[in-house]
């Protein structure tokens, strides 16, 4: 053999061996970034463990960085993106996956670490990270950039943010995006604008389907990614699924090279459901919601399971409709009466508007429980669609079976017990009747007291009968009905409804809260003299006592002589016999303070002077010389 036969065989070997280990020719690369141990709401379970299990998965698949983060602040964020991004520089395959809080505003998404406030709606542009900053970590990649969000959780931050500006939106979930950049695939754990599930074990449904997909070897990713869309699905009974934004060229591009199996004979399609389509059109007839939609179904779809279920479903619309109109009717009629009544009108005519509002009042009540029945037939037969098809998901060859046709008076289905409940449906309900405002503690999937109240709440005002005793389906399904806020919004004392939060009232200095919850300006005390209670009582006589002259020196003692006492009554001037002073010189003495008096004054033919305690004036009449018209009497 030549040497150069045997260098020909060295070179296809070589190239046997590189065909069969793409991997050495390629550079990949993954950060983790896990956010459970959040400061200022509650924290998290699950995204500590799913991060660990993506840094086991990626570590397995033989990447040659899996940079694992946990529980990381603004600025530890920063800088392993930095450092992610210098990796990434020469790297064919860069992959960032985070789980834990994300929110939209405005439009944009933010990923949110575990120090952040967020007090203000603002404050997301200084304590959180855009998404665009996450793809600018991956932009240096050549083949594939690919960034996996977990973060489309129910969000604690947006209940207590205070909105800067009214119209500045706040959504729920994660908000769509396009990549710009060629080659940029972004993963949603749940479809833009809803939320994700966090499961009952140590991770979320998401991650573990995604464990399970994205690392098998020769699978395109696009094909993976659609794999861990149909486990989610069937997990969680439908009620989350996974998105991917972007877009890829023709070629496969596995995240783990290697050889696809060759499939040697082509598996057997299973036979079609005969009412797949037909649930599929009624799907979408309920997604759009009118009358007009379920009467075009019905047009096509005119017999069976599921025709039986939109005619339910127009009984309920029909129902509801009906209701409104009685209800507006009675109070038009009400109003009415009233105005007559006011206005003083004939009694005849008053008459007649009192039996047109008891006869509108009637109609509403009969509307109303018309109203109710429809929506717990229709509300019941929906839960037992929703049963047939996981059971048809749990038992193929149920799909293939005909359902059970619905009776006129609408399916005879029992409640769930709590027992038959899925692990997770109280806190579907319960994130439900948050949504609707019913509820304002956090979605725990403990059916308590607090779950229990806030669904009577809901029955109150959207007219329904439900079983507040446990968590159903068909309360779900009712909750799910209902687009806007069904639960008014209450606040207690010093604050005041904003959109859909309580804010505190601030007023301005020198006021207060008032109980009309109102700012009101606080008064200003006044200095109050205090008194003694003798005094008090005692002031108009000593005012009195005031106005009339006293003497110099006080009387002395009195002897037994003739003087003269002036009395004017009776309409004349009297002369009297009294007591008259002595002619001895008084001796001076300290001048003592007036003793409290009746108020009343005695004057005789020397001085005036006030009545003396325990005594009265006493009038005796005539007058005129010798004479007076009052007596000091004493007892």
């Amino acid at each position: 053999m030549s040497w150069s036969v045997r260098l020909g065989g060295y070179i296809l070997a070589a190239a046997l061996l590189l065909a069969g280990h793409p991997a050495l020719a390629e550079k990949r690369v993954a950060l983790v970034i896990g956010n459970s141990a959040y400061q200022n709401v509650p924290q998290l379970t699950n995204p500590a463990n799913d991060g660990a299990v993506m840094t086991a998965t990626f570590k397995n698949a033989g990447f040659d960085v899996v940079d694992y983060r946990r529980d990381l602040t603004a600025r530890e964020t920063r800088r392993a993106l930095r450092d992610f991004a210098d990796a990434a520089r020469d790297a064919d395959i860069a992959v960032v996956y985070y789980a834990g809080h994300g929110m939209e505003v405005e439009g944009s998404n933010y990923l949110i670490p575990i120090d952040a406030r967020l007090e203000r709606d603002t404050d997301v542009y200084d304590e959180t990270l855009s998404l665009d900053r996450i793809l600018v970590a991956v932009e240096p990649a050549k083949k594939l950039r690919l960034v996996i969000l977990d973060a489309c959780r129910d969000n604690p931050f947006s209940r207590n943010m205070q909105r800067t500006v009214a119209t500045r939106s706040l959504g729920r979930g994660l908000a769509k995006v396009e990549p710009t950049s060629p080659n940029t695939l972004v993963a949603y754990s749940a479809k833009a604008g809803s939320t994700a599930q966090d499961g009952d074990g140590k991770n979320s449904p998401f991650t573990l389907a995604l464990s399970r997909h994205i690392a098998t070897p020769g699978l395109d990713v696009r094909k993976a990614f659609g794999f861990v869309r149909d486990e989610v699905l069937k997990s969680t009974a439908n009620r989350q699924e996974p998105f991917v934004y972007g877009s890829l060229g023709g070629e496969d591009v596995p995240l783990v090279p290697g050889v696809p199996r060759v499939v040697t004979q082509m598996p057997v399609a299973p036979a079609p459901s005969p009412q797949a389509d037909t649930r599929r059109d009624y799907e979408l007839a309920m997604q759009v919601g009118n009358k007009g939609a379920l009467n075009a179904f019905l047009a096509q779809y005119p017999d069976g399971f599921y025709a039986s279920l939109a005619k339910l479903q127009l009984e309920k619309l029909t129902a509801e409709e009906n209701r409104a109109a009685a209800s507006e009717k009675a109070r038009a009629t009400e109003a009415e009466r009233a105005r007559l009544a006011a206005e003083g009108a004939r009694k005849d005519t008053l008459a007649k508007a009192e039996a047109e509002a008891k006869a509108a009042e009637q109609a509403r009540l009969v509307a109303e429980k018309a109203n109710q029945l429809a929506q717990q037939q229709a509300a019941d037969a929906e839960r037992k669609r929703q049963e047939q098809q996981l059971a048809a998901v749990d038992n193929p060859r149920a799909a293939t079976s005909p359902a059970a046709p619905v009776s006129p008076q609408g399916p005879q289905v029992a409640s769930l017990t709590p027992a038959s409940q899925p692990a997770d449906l109280a806190k579907s309900v319960q994130l439900e009747l948050r949504r609707v405002g019913c509820l304002t503690e956090d979605a725990d999937g403990d059916w308590g007291s607090a779950s229990r109240r806030s669904l009577s709440q809901f029955n109150r005002y959207a007219g329904t009968r439900l079983d507040t005793q446990a968590a159903s389906a068909d309360a779900l399904q009712a909750i799910k009905l209902k687009q806007a806020r069904v639960c008014p919004l209450v606040c207690q004392h010093g604050y005041q409804s904003d959109g859909d939060r309580c804010t505190r009232i601030v007023c301005a200095e020198g006021s207060f809260v008032n109980d009309d919850n109102e700012c009101e300006k606080r008064r200003e005390k006044k200095p109050v003299a205090k008194r003694d209670n003798n005094d008090d009582e005692d002031a108009p006589s000593r005012r009195r006592a005031r106005a009339v002259p006293e003497p110099s020196m006080p009387l002395p003692a009195p002897s037994v002589g003739v003087g003269v006492g002036v009395g004017v009554g009776g309409g004349g001037l009297g002369v009297g016999i009294g007591m008259a002073p002595s002619i001895a010189p008084p001796k001076p003495q300290a001048q003592a303070r007036p003793r409290p008096s009746s108020g009343q004054v005695y004057c005789d033919a020397y001085l005036c002077r006030a009545v003396r305690p325990g005594c009265r004036l006493e009038f005796r009449g005539g007058g005129g010389p010798g004479n007076n018209a009052s007596a000091e009497v004493c007892n």
